[in-house]
């Protein structure tokens, strides 16, 4: 299973950092379950602070049951930023942890929009993946931070259409977001009731692992999320997440629990 494609971290946490702009002044904690072939593999808290001239976006993914006993993982991304009238301008976009069995670690800062400047990168890309051409690092943004943009559209017009430029240190992605219309979902876990549905292609450009296939790594993946309202009087959120998966299938991850935070609270506190 260490090859088993799960999800990329930082692909999964920016799906699951889709989340509009609060309605007040208050951190929200959410937390889903990830399930491939039955079997629950990952469980995921992703915490969010989008209110004001400033954001923060935090989500740490952990491999559970047999998935974790074969490809451990425990992973933390994170991103903080400022609003520039509706588009987020990323500072600082950190992720450290254990991923494919190995200690990882990526440090990107934005000294100005759209130019990212890579400061630790553990272990290097050399003999993993394929480099990623300066070129294409220009104007680019994090994901945590583009789906974040796409999350306010979907906030102020009821649709989430748009596209993204995507640089993480290690791969450049191409994202595009399309609406799907609008579902009325059964009880599962901590939502149940209508949701709008948004496809997610995702297409590498450069940065591929120098053990797949170019062909297959080319191929664009198509993930469909589910955004509704966690609480009452709240703004959408992703519910439900599918990701068609080579070996088991689809991969889902759904919403079990939505909690509010006092500003600024860490979610490892809540965990102590």
């Amino acid at each position: 299973m260490a090859r088993s494609r799960l999800l990329p971290p930082a692909f999964l946490a920016g799906l699951l950092a889709l989340s509009p702009q609060p309605a007040a002044a208050e951190t929200l904690l959410t937390r889903y379950v990830v399930r491939a072939a039955g079997l629950h593999v990952m469980d995921v808290e992703a915490q969010f602070e989008l209110d004001g001239p400033r954001y923060r976006v935090r989500a740490h993914i952990r491999t559970t049951g047999l998935a974790g006993v074969f490809a451990h993982g425990d992973h933390v991304t994170s991103v903080e930023g400022e609003w520039r009238g509706g588009e987020p301008a990323p500072l600082r976009y950190r992720a450290e942890g254990v991923w494919r069995g190995g200690q990882r670690a990526v440090v990107l800062d934005w000294p100005s929009p759209g130019q990212p400047v890579l400061r630790r990168l553990e272990p290097p890309n050399e003999g993993e993946r394929e480099p990623v051409p300066e070129a294409l690092m220009r104007n680019t943004t994090d994901a945590l931070s583009a789906l974040a943009r796409l999350s306010r559209t979907v906030a102020r017009t009821g649709r989430c259409d748009g596209t993204a430029a995507v640089y993480d240190g290690r791969r450049r992605v191409d994202y595009t977001a399309a609406s799907a219309g609008r579902q009325t979902l059964p009880a599962e876990g901590g939502f149940a009731g209508e949701a709008l549905r948004c496809t997610v292609e995702s297409r590498l450009l450069a940065g591929r692992r120098i053990d797949q296939d170019a062909e297959e790594a080319r191929r664009p993946q198509i993930a469909s999320v589910w955004l509704a309202p966690p609480l009452p009087g709240r703004d959408p959120i992703p519910v439900r997440v599918e990701l068609p998966n080579r070996w088991f299938g689809t991969t889902r991850a759904v919403l079990v629990r939505v909690e509010r935070l006092p500003s600024g609270q860490e979610v490892a506190q809540q965990r102590r």
